[in-house]
């Protein structure tokens, strides 16, 4: 199904198609609707997505020495971060009302689900400058504001609702969990990747499944996404 797309979404995914035609000269930007899967829908939400027959191609060196160096990670919906969203759409007393922080935001699906869901307001928190255009972007094109912070550390010291989908990839960002219950009454992480997690201060709440969109063809052990929770007493 078509996407509509705002001018004002548009005119600001101009310059994220422009950055990333630097790295694959041939890849293009497309307004993506994002899929249903198990009956639970991502809240009608809609996102500026590499076009996936860009992904068909073998990459040369040089191209993939650009992609290693510089990932795109804000062009594809990762799987944590669309199960997070349709948990948000089902679940929206989660945000309702309350101070969001989506931490790692990327494409800015999670905040964007979250302002969907009522929230009263979203910050989306990157520390890269194109993954912040792209939350403009997105939340241009879905119809709702998020505001943005490039530093986790300087952002808002509290707020009640603490967001992170596909983190924890890296094993060095495990010490943020505790920084993450510092600054919000509320933690909501949810990861594919992590298979040992073991926090005193969380509990995994939930397995979703999902996947990267477009699809990348990750293994299945990619597709189970779990929720994991900490609530300030």
């Amino acid at each position: 199904m078509p996407v509509l797309v705002p001018r004002s979404s548009s005119e600001l995914a101009d310059a994220l198609q422009q950055a990333l035609g630097q790295l694959l000269p041939d890849a293009r930007l497309q307004p993506t609707a994002l899929p249903a899967q198990g009956g639970t829908p991502a809240s009608d939400l809609a996102l500026w997505l590499i076009d996936p027959a860009n992904m068909q191609r073998p990459f040369d060196a040089e191209e993939t020495r650009r992609i290693l160096h510089e990932p795109p990670y804000w062009c594809f919906c990762w799987a944590s971060g669309l199960a997070l969203a349709r948990w948000l759409h089902a679940h929206p007393e989660q945000v309702r009302g309350k101070r969001v922080l989506d931490f790692g935001a990327g494409s800015g699906i999670a905040g964007i689900a979250a302002a969907h869901a009522g929230a009263a307001e979203v910050i989306a928190c990157d520390l890269d400058p194109l993954a912040l255009a792209a939350c403009r972007a997105n939340a241009a094109l879905n119809g709702v504001a998020l505001g943005e912070s490039s530093d986790f550390f300087t952002a808002p010291a509290q707020v009640d609702v603490l967001l992170a989908a596909d983190v924890l990839y890296d094993r060095e960002n495990l010490p943020l969990l505790d920084a993450f219950v510092a600054r919000a009454d509320h933690v909501i992480v949810a990861d594919s990747r992590v298979r040992d997690f073991r926090h005193a201060r969380y509990r995994r709440t939930a397995v979703l499944d999902a996947c990267t969109w477009p699809d990348l063809g990750e293994p299945d052990e990619f597709r189970h996404v779990s929720l994991y929770e900490s609530t300030r007493a």
